[in-house]
């Protein structure tokens, strides 16, 4: 099967994405328009935006650095320098580590520099550092915004893949009347939404998702568990998150958790926890995601006080834990889609084909600690889904997070049925 075809499916319902989470820096110029961007700072913080605002020394004559800080909730930086110590505030990490470089005003100067790589300030130095997606929204006189020099200066930004905010016409600061003035707050805002907008096929869908290892206690201070991080599961609980859909999250115990506060996660142990909590939910979710690394053997009985070490040899006596995909497999309604992880080290698709039948799953997907980069708490993953027919697509090593969106995809492209009422 042609994998290409799956990520690049396009569906048809998008939606203004918020900006909870987006990390977004915002450049500051020395223009009359720099008091609009106190309520652009304002703004961007309600949507749920962390906002980091740079400034231009020039810009500071125009709104102080203390308003934007309040604002912003964090320092406004102007210069290299932090303090008297000789600490610096280092731009290439503030070009790494932010989501969009929004420029608003955008003075003639800055764009003529941005368009020829000159570099003395700041915000000069973060924009020739930033990997980010870049805006600009221009403010200037008249004149000056219909000079050809800053057309063409605009040009050159345009082929490098700036995104121009356009400039509105009305009363500019020299008393004339026409193009230049900076774009609103209120409209500036709608652009960075629309830049982060992206498909919603699962809005109106809830969907469960198991991750991380289970624990079974031997005694208060040991276990048996296994080395899921449950980076996977939490990758495609973020992924159906930013399809739309309202997610919950049954995680074991693990360090790491979703970025986006409005995932459900209900925190659990042993596996007859995870098994309370999936069941508690599963009725009501339309696409129910098995990644979790569950424990396959429990004790019979738990120490009440530690264990001590006395014996040569020491025995614990198992049971099986109950077999979550299972259960639910069971109770599985014709609207429901059901996908199982598989973890394996030999025969990967046999015992993965058995397991799809065995516990009436839709299909599963198969990793292997015999593929470099795949399996336990490593950043990527290297899969294979397989469906009911026993139809194999294989995927190459990505990043977690492109691997949950293949997944997500592969869903929705090979079960559109289940997802049709989301499409219209």
């Amino acid at each position: 099967m042609d994998t290409s075809a799956i990520s690049s499916q396009k569906f048809p319902k998008y939606e203004v994405a918020a900006l909870s989470g987006k990390k977004i820096l915002v450049g500051v110029c020395g223009s009359i328009a720099a008091y609009k961007t106190a309520l652009l700072v304002r703004l961007l913080v309600k949507t749920g935006a962390q906002v980091q605002v740079i400034m231009t020394p020039s810009a500071t004559s125009f709104i102080t650095p203390l308003t934007l800080a309040t604002l912003s909730q964090n320092p406004a930086l102007s210069h290299f320098e932090k303090n008297e110590d000789g600490l610096w505030n280092n731009h290439v990490h503030l070009g790494l580590e932010h989501d969009l470089f929004v420029i608003a005003p955008a003075t003639a100067n800055t764009l003529a520099k941005m368009a020829y790589g000159m570099c003395d300030n700041l915000l000069m130095a973060t924009y020739l550092s930033a990997k980010c997606p870049v805006m600009i929204a221009p403010a200037m006189d008249l004149d000056m915004w219909k000079h050809p020099a800053t057309q063409n200066n605009l040009q050159i930004l345009q082929n490098h893949k700036v995104q121009l905010i356009p400039v509105t016409t009305g009363e500019l600061a020299s008393g004339l009347y026409g193009e230049g003035r900076m774009a609103e707050p209120e409209d500036i805002v709608t652009h960075i939404q629309q830049h982060f907008a992206q498909p919603q096929p699962l809005k109106g869908k809830k969907v469960l998702i198991t991750a991380g290892p289970t624990y079974e206690n031997i005694d208060p201070v040991r276990f048996i568990g296994n080395h899921s991080s449950g980076k996977m599961g939490i990758a495609l609980a973020e992924v159906a998150h930013e399809a739309g859909a309202e997610v919950h999250l049954v995680l074991g115990p693990t360090d790491f958790r979703p970025e986006f506060p409005q995932i459900h996660v209900y925190s659990v142990r042993p596996a007859a926890q995870m098994l309370a909590a999936c069941l508690e939910y599963f009725s009501q979710s339309d696409l129910i995601i098995m990644a979790a690394a569950v424990s396959d053997y429990t004790p019979v009985t738990v120490a009440d006080q530690k264990i001590k070490k006395k014996e040569e040899t020491f025995e614990i006596k198992l049971r099986k834990t109950p077999d979550i995909a299972q259960t639910l497999g069971t109770q599985k309604k014709a609207n429901q889609l059901l996908i199982g992880f598989a973890l394996e080290t030999q025969n990967e698709v046999e015992n993965a084909q058995l397991k799809i039948k065995k516990k009436n799953l839709d299909a599963i997907v198969l990793n292997s600690l015999q593929d470099k980069g795949a399996g336990f708490r490593h950043d990527t993953n290297k899969v294979s889904i397989i469906n009911a027919q026993n139809e194999i697509t294989d995927f190459p090593l990505k990043s977690k997070k492109e691997v949950a969106k293949d997944i997500i995809h592969y869903c929705l492209h090979n079960f559109p049925t289940h997802f049709t009422p989301s499409l219209k």
